[in-house]
């Protein structure tokens, strides 16, 4: 009698399995998370150099440098005000780091000729989102694989501000965390290029801000 119940229980439960429209069983999986960085629109920036500490405390450098995403649309909006042009771009793996905790940045504000350094703590929350992203599928598209790997941006605008999202399992962006940097006194690469920017404004920067101007504050 008692296998025949437990018999009954494992059918239950592999028949609850098999029918879970959230299920990922399936779905492909990245066994790491990835590092992103992205831009307002027209606010070119130039990363240096990131770290990330993870939960077990190791650490990771150069996790991540270059350019970041963002865009140019000359549409003739304040796209660059408060992140209307969106949160995205490919970002890359932190390979063998569990998740994050705390994640240094350096980068060049290049419309600015600052450069700018943070340390950023990322909360539980964020931890708990970039999890469930990857192991549960969207409710309103149950028919799609979910997220392939959990992901964390890092939002990098003039003024120093730093702004962090992750996604959750429908894909959208959540803000997690917003963050004040602070100037790096030996300015551009730690002052070993004599003070040149990784590159010159561009022109389309140049037109925007000349109508529109930074807008410090909106981020």
């Amino acid at each position: 009698m008692k296998q025949l119940i437990t018999m009954l229980c494992m059918f239950l439960v592999l028949g609850c399995q098999a029918t879970d429209p959230l299920s990922v069983k399936n779905d492909p999986k990245s066994e790491w998370w990835e590092l992103a960085f992205v831009e307002p629109d027209y606010m070119k920036v130039w990363v240096e150099n990131s770290s990330v500490q993870d939960i077990t405390g190791k650490i990771f450098h150069k996790t991540g440098s270059g350019t970041a995403a963002g865009g140019e649309p000359e549409d003739g909006t304040e796209s660059a005000r408060g992140w209307t042009g969106g949160v995205g771009g490919s970002g890359k793996r932190v390979v063998g780091a569990d998740l994050p905790v705390r994640i240094w940045v350096r980068w060049q504000s290049i419309v600015e000729q600052k450069t700018w350094q943070a340390s950023v703590d990322v909360p539980e929350e964020a931890r708990q989102l970039m999890v469930s992203s990857v192991n549960q599928r969207c409710p309103q598209t149950p028919d799609q694989e979910a997220r392939f790997m959990g992901s964390v941006y890092l939002g990098l605008a003039p003024g120093g501000v730093v702004q962090v999202w992750v996604r959750d399992s429908c894909n959208h962006p959540v803000k997690v965390a917003r963050v004040q940097a602070e100037i790096d006194p030996l300015g551009p690469s730690q002052g070993k290029n004599q003070g040149r920017y990784a590159y010159p404004v561009s022109e389309k920067s140049e037109r925007y801000i000349q109508k529109f101007g930074i807008p410090y504050g909106s981020w």
